[in-house]
């Protein structure tokens, strides 16, 4: 499955989104599990969507749909280590998005000393 992914996904490099991750027309999806976001952090300014809602959050015929996702914008899809996010843009490229995913996720972009948020626990 991998394999058929990237095949049809555009893969991005940390280096090219550091310097692009808070353009207008990017919008940085994190799918990764709550608990890891809390534990690790996020890219600055990225938008959670969880990987089981995913499909409903871009339907737009779908009760659970996330305006964002409607948006005319590039969406860079990012997990731990780029393997969920290659399966998930590609998902969302074929239901209609501009999709690509980081690769080597969330893990290579922290250890290279690029910017991460905190994750509010609401305490």
């Amino acid at each position: 499955m991998l394999a058929e992914a990237e095949a049809v996904v555009i893969s991005v490099e940390g280096d090219d989104m550091a310097a692009r991750y808070r353009d207008a027309d990017i919008v940085m999806v994190d799918i990764r599990d709550p608990r890891e976001l809390e534990r690790e952090g996020m890219i600055p300014g990225a938008f959670h969507a969880p990987r089981g809602m995913l499909e409903f959050w871009i339907d737009p015929e779908s009760p659970y749909h996330k305006p964002r996702f409607a948006e005319d914008r590039t969406f860079v899809f990012y997990c731990a280590s780029g393997w969920r996010s290659l399966l998930a843009a590609r998902v969302a490229q074929e239901m209609g998005l501009k999709a690509r995913s980081l690769r080597g996720g969330f893990g290579e972009w922290k250890k290279a000393g690029r910017p991460v948020a905190e994750v509010d626990r609401g305490g």
